[in-house]
């Protein structure tokens, strides 16, 4: 590896031991966390413009601009590893496990600039600033990407979803596509990228090297594969290999480490195949 990859692997043993401890303590905080079942209407949802594929791939999606964000200092990733608080960079949204609230907004998002595409999008301040990082070793590597799209309001994953129900069936859409409030791109600390137009949101991607890179070293900068191959059964969507998530590299160096794959399995929650 070159010099510039020395930001990696900073989670030694003793970073274990308080993540191993500190999972406990979110493990036994799920018991009594509640969810909020009366959500407001909807914001308008913004155009996209959805690029129908074959069953076995997933459908285009081309985000509009974004304009920049004020960054609220003080909204901050909550120092405690909670898996409901929205604000925490462990937080497990699946299909069992809405957004609370479902429209939910982070106060820090900011545009990706220093990634290809990055400056219509936005993330999480951390995990924009991470994203940049592993784009930078990437490229250092010949595997540079593109991001398609990163944070997604709930207002424009509604539009997005009922897109994709329309055109392929709710049941097949549910199978790549999150309802409103419970996808993670709504919690700014997920985005897809891509290397080609070829292989742009489909899984071809794995094999380009932009994703063999991602797939191998994303845990250096505290990125996960949210969605692995063969593991539908757990998190409830096909095989994804270009949808990133940043859980923060203590996590993810764990995971790595254990041989753990997915955030359920990770943290302790059961899996969720389908909506309750």
């Amino acid at each position: 590896m070159s010099p510039s990859h020395s930001r990696r692997t900073r989670a030694g043993v003793a970073g274990a031991a308080v993540l191993a401890a500190a999972v406990g303590g979110a493990i036994g905080a799920v018991a009594s966390a509640t969810s909020s079942t009366d959500p407001a209407a909807a914001s308008a949802a913004p155009v996209v413009t959805v690029t129908a594929q074959p069953p076995e791939t997933v459908a285009e999606v081309t985000a509009p601009d974004v304009e920049a964000a004020e960054v609220d200092s003080t909204v901050t990733a909550t120092a405690h590893p909670s898996v409901d608080d929205p604000d925490s960079l462990w937080v497990v949204v699946n299909k069992t496990r809405p957004l609370d609230p479902v429209e939910y907004v982070p106060g820090d998002l900011v545009r990706v600039d220093g990634v290809p595409g990055g400056s219509a999008q936005r993330m999480r301040a951390v995990a924009a600033a991470a994203l940049v990082d592993m784009y930078e070793a990437a490229s250092d590597d010949g595997a540079g990407f593109s991001v398609s799209t990163a944070y997604r309001s709930y207002g424009f994953q509604s539009s997005l979803f009922a897109q994709y129900a329309a055109r392929r069936g709710a049941d097949l859409a549910e199978t790549f596509s999150a309802r409103p409030g419970y996808s993670e791109h709504q919690t700014g600390l997920g985005a897809d990228v891509y290397a080609s137009v070829e292989c742009r949101i489909k899984r071809c991607f794995a094999a380009e090297a932009a994703g063999s890179w991602i797939a191998e070293h994303g845990w250096e900068f505290g990125f996960i594969v949210r969605y692995p191959e063969g593991a539908n059964d757990i998190t409830g969507y096909v095989y994804e290999p270009w949808h990133v998530r940043y859980v923060g590299e203590e996590l993810a160096a764990q995971m790595h480490e254990d041989g753990t794959e997915t955030l359920e399995d990770a943290l302790g929650l059961p899996a969720a195949p389908d909506y309750e």
